[in-house]
């Protein structure tokens, strides 16, 4: 499970930072007190994985001046001050300057864990986009997002470095849950202009005049952003659902391209959704556009032409779920491996990651298979197959590999205790590991 936000809590007053350190320790908080602005910036600064919980009238540096000093280094730092009776100006001036909220004394125990759950959920969300920007900055990190050994995945990973370099706009098609956004920032951060502005923007998910506003401007007095052109001049600007923009809006969009003569400025990353619905984004967006776009383009493939990457892919989420909920990933029988293979996987790579989170949850449980859980997802489908049957020979040595390629990982690449585990002897296991493609030094 996600680990506790902690809460630093600073007040001159010994019995009160200790009852307030106390209370919240008991709704499940990690607290740290401090009796002094001071003392707490030796301790809370940029990134701190947690919130401020601040009395506002203190000797020495007092609460406004630890929240000024507090968004100087990070202005994404929940801040909440605490106020006596008639310290309505100092709220006020707190609240300007940045602070989350504010509590009066005397205070509601529940309202302060209220507060303090609102805050450390908002930090939460704000530390998880850094560390996902930070990810997404890493060429050779996002790569090793892109799992999978098919020779459809090799196909995509060598497009996505290929285009990267390039400079023109590019095209995106897949089905709904392939992670064509993945792949967008992918082109991102393997090319040239990965240190550059990245800026994407979802075209289905505004009404017509907020995108157009966001897209090109005007912007009104109160934002604090620029026109998305604007913004991300000089690196990419990427378009989820290009599909969903409007005859008008593709005119501008158009005129923008064409102001920026080649090599353009911005590039322009298009996301189409289409695939799965029976229409092409050809067909959707007005020729001389969809012709600017499509100069380069990538095709994400869908999870059911991707063979044994199901294994692997679900393997490793289900590992990753089972750390995060304390408790052993559940184990899948040859069986389940085929009926996984098989399955037609509509909602894609994000259908396949909320199974393995349910197939971890439900092993937690002691009950239930990975086939019921298909099963609910496909109601319709008795048995779950897809249209394009398979040979028995190519599940089994799915599996077979499968089952290999997790021994390996649990056991660090140790040879003789695969052996012992899996009753094979060395040169069997050595003749596998070759027709699969699987190296020892993988798992070290």
């Amino acid at each position: 499970m996600s680990k506790a936000m902690k809460i630093a809590i600073v007040d001159d007053e010994k019995d009160m930072r200790q009852s307030i350190s106390q209370w919240l320790a008991l709704s499940g908080y990690d607290t740290e007190v401090f009796a002094s602005g001071e003392e707490a910036l030796g301790v809370v600064g940029p990134d701190y994985p947690g919130i401020v919980i601040s009395d506002i009238r203190m000797p020495g540096m007092d609460g406004i001046q630890l929240l000024r000093k507090l968004m100087g280094g990070d202005s994404a730092l929940p801040v909440i001050m605490i106020t006596g009776h008639g310290d309505v100006p100092m709220a006020v001036e707190a609240m300007r300057i940045g602070a989350f909220d504010f509590l009066e004394k005397p205070f509601n125990p529940d309202r302060m864990s209220e507060l303090a759950k609102k805050a450390t959920n908002a930090r939460r969300l704000t530390l998880d986009n850094r560390a996902l920007r930070k990810e997404l900055s890493d060429g050779g990190q996002i790569m090793r997002k892109l799992i999978g050994a098919s020779p459809a995945m090799e196909r995509l990973r060598e497009d996505v470095l290929d285009l990267g370099q390039a400079d023109g706009h590019v095209l995106i098609e897949g089905e709904t849950g392939t992670g064509k956004t993945l792949i967008a920032h992918a082109l991102h951060a393997v090319g040239s202009r990965a240190g550059k502005k990245f800026v994407l923007l979802s075209c289905a998910a505004m009404d017509e005049d907020t995108l157009l506003r966001r897209l090109f401007g005007p912007m009104q007095p109160d934002d604090t952003r620029l026109p998305a052109v604007e913004e991300a001049r000089g690196g990419t600007m990427v378009l989820e659902d290009i599909e969903a923009l409007s005859d008008s809006a593709q005119a501008r969009l158009l005129s923008v391209i064409n102001d920026q003569g080649t090599p353009p400025e911005t590039r322009i990353v298009a996301i189409c959704n289409l695939q799965d619905e029976g229409r092409t984004c050809e067909s959707a967006l007005r020729s001389d556009l969809y012709y600017r776009l499509a100069a380069l383009k990538i095709t994400v493939p869908p999870l059911r032409q991707r063979g044994e990457d199901i294994l692997t892919l679900f393997t490793r989420l289900s590992e990753q779920y089972s750390e995060e909920y304390g408790c052993d990933a559940p184990q899948v029988s040859a069986q389940e491996a085929a009926q996984l293979l098989q399955a037609p996987w509509p909602g894609n790579v994000r259908q396949l990651i909320n199974l393995a989170e349910r197939a971890v949850l439900q092993s937690r449980r002691g009950s239930g298979t990975i086939a019921s859980l298909l099963m609910s997802d496909h109601d319709e489908m008795q048995p779950v197959m897809t249209t394009e049957g398979k040979p028995l020979k190519e599940y089994v040595e799915a599996f077979d590999r499968m089952l290999i390629d997790n021994t390996m990982r649990r056991h660090k690449g140790s040879i003789s205790a695969v052996m012992d585990e899996l009753c094979l002897p060395r040169r069997t296991l050595n003749e596998k590991m070759a027709k699969y493609g699987l190296q020892r030094s993988d798992y070290l």
